[in-house]
């Protein structure tokens, strides 16, 4: 096995584990906590496969922002502990049809992998420059700076509805 393999092998573990405990957890806080060490885990892999940029644009705007706006709203809501939920009768057997799917899909994959020897080639040198980062940075916010404001206005519109729900509903029960 290659140090690469086992890496690998790890950071997936600990990504699944931190998608288990963000789907089992009935603290929603906690919830929010294991969603930040999964999207770190995947900033590590992009790592791993050569691209910096969206690993540190990963921990930056979903680690930090997105993150911080959750836990604000969960915070503000007092939604820390979830109810028990009700769930339909065809829930549980759709979501353990579509793991089973996916546990299939999964394993195909791999096995397919295994025997074609097929390996991850790193990017470019070329690619991972100070000058691409610039050009990608100038496209953003030139050519899509309305859909990145778009973006950001409906963020802000839906924690201002979060405050507000929450101030309405708590004024009418006093």
């Amino acid at each position: 096995m290659t140090s690469d393999l086992i890496v690998f092998l790890v950071l997936s573990l600990v990504a699944i584990s931190a998608a288990l405990g963000m789907l089992f957890s009935r603290n929603a806080v906690y919830s929010a906590l294991f969603l930040v060490l999964n999207f770190v885990t995947v900033a590590v892999f992009y790592l791993l496969l050569g691209a910096p940029f969206i690993a540190m644009t990963q921990v930056t705007v979903y680690a930090g922002a997105i993150m911080v706006l959750f836990l604000f709203v969960i915070m503000l809501l007092g939604a820390e502990n979830l109810p028990p939920s009700d769930a339909l009768p065809w829930q549980k057997p759709l979501a353990v049809l579509l793991s089973a799917i996916l546990a299939v899909e999964a394993i195909y994959l791999l096995f397919m992998n295994a025997r074609t020897n097929m390996a991850i080639a790193a990017p470019e040198a070329s690619v991972n420059t100070m000058e691409n980062l610039r050009e990608m940075a100038m496209t953003l916010f030139n050519q899509f700076l309305l859909p990145f404001e778009v973006t950001s206005i409906l963020l802000l519109v839906a924690m201002v509805g979060a405050i507000v729900l929450t101030k309405q509903e708590k004024g009418g029960r006093s």
